[in-house]
């Protein structure tokens, strides 16, 4: 992300790439020789000596928190990658730092970005299907399909494994669109091929008093070509299904505020809801979001995705994991009823005389 970070910037109209800091020797030998940007191997250093208006953050997750407090410290406007964080506590202390410093804070989640889903925010914002009562959220991708070595995405500590890596953007995307659950139950996570993190992630979430809805996430599956997120809402007047590519809305009959659909299906797909960018790498929605960053600088707007949203979602994720540490007691209380059923079904057999002769002695 550091180097699609570093493409766009480099070549966004309004703003001037300065230095580039990066731990690898041989990726600041090939910036410096055919970009001849200024480079650091100590991002101390370089905010030091460089003069700065803005930084942007693309390092493993645990590293995020130092530099981003560094550089709200010397009064810079920050864009840091997601997750924000592993610790929902520092992200709001950092929140607070930015906000009472007036500095424009975004986090990299790119979703928010895309024309599909900023679609299915308009309509979900305009009760189109009407009250919802459902809604699943997914993700999937092939990211770990084998044992792998000690990385930073495979240390609980370094990146979080699936449940900050992928369902992060799935949480985040949901907040987004309708706002975070108030509770979750039921969680698991579960290791395929990791040792320390966890590769899967199902959760029962629970919106409002009526409104429910359930997560799954893996990056152990090799059935999608790269990284995949779906979600689906049903109301009372209808449904959506939004990913990517499309927007498809089921209309049991049409408002009169509804303009340009029809009862039953509706299909938008992302290419006509999406707007040129100046400069593509990856995808529109990656560069989109950090034009939008250099727009908040300009304007002084509040960006789409903030370091108090991004650190509600690792809140989600932390709370998705607290759950899934609780003991599971129904089970426990089921595997208790069971041995105790046996025990007392053992003594309650008729001895043999040899077993009842045993005993008088």
């Amino acid at each position: 992300m550091g180097l699609s970070h570093q493409s766009m910037v480099n070549a966004h109209p309004r703003i001037q790439l300065k230095a580039v800091c990066d731990t690898s020797g041989y990726v600041l030998d090939v910036l410096s020789k055919y970009t001849g940007v200024t480079t650091y191997s100590d991002f101390k250093k370089m905010l030091d000596e460089v003069p700065l208006d803005c930084l942007f953050v693309a390092t493993p997750s645990k590293s995020h928190t130092e530099i981003v407090e560094l550089a709200l410290e010397r009064g810079l406007h920050v864009f840091c990658e997601k997750p924000f964080g592993l610790d929902p506590e520092t992200g709001f202390r950092l929140a607070d730092i930015a906000e009472r410093k007036k500095l424009v804070n975004q986090v990299g989640y790119h979703y928010r970005f895309v024309g599909a889903f900023q679609e299915a925010k308009r309509l979900l914002d305009l009760k189109l299907i009407g009250e919802l009562h459902h809604v699943r959220i997914e993700a999937y991708g092939p990211v770990v399909l084998r044992p792998k070595g000690s990385t930073w995405r495979a240390q609980k500590s370094e990146g979080g494994g699936c449940l900050f890596d992928y369902a992060c953007h799935a949480i985040d995307l949901t907040n987004y669109l309708i706002g975070p659950p108030v509770a979750v139950s039921g969680t698991v996570l579960n290791s395929v091929f990791s040792s320390d993190v966890d590769d899967e992630i199902y959760s029962t979430l629970q919106f409002g008093e009526r409104l429910f809805g359930q997560l799954a996430t893996n990056w152990s599956d090799e059935s999608y070509r790269k990284m995949s997120v779906r979600l689906n809402f049903w109301g009372t007047g209808g449904r959506i299904n939004v990913d990517r590519q499309e927007i498809q809305i089921y209309l049991r009959n049409v408002p009169q505020t509804a303009e340009g659909f029809t009862k039953g299906w509706n299909v938008r797909y992302t290419t006509e809801l999406t707007r040129p960018v100046w400069f593509y790498v990856r995808g529109e929605e990656y560069s989109a979001q950090i034009d939008h960053f250099v727009q908040c600088i300009e304007t002084g707007a509040t960006p789409l995705s903030t370091f108090r949203s991004a650190s509600d979602t690792v809140l989600i994720a932390a709370m998705l994991r607290q759950d899934a540490e609780k003991p599971r007691t129904a089970i426990a209380r089921r595997a208790a009823g069971v041995a105790a059923g046996r025990e007392a079904a053992a003594q309650a057999r008729p001895k043999s005389f040899v077993r009842s002769l045993l005993d008088r002695f």
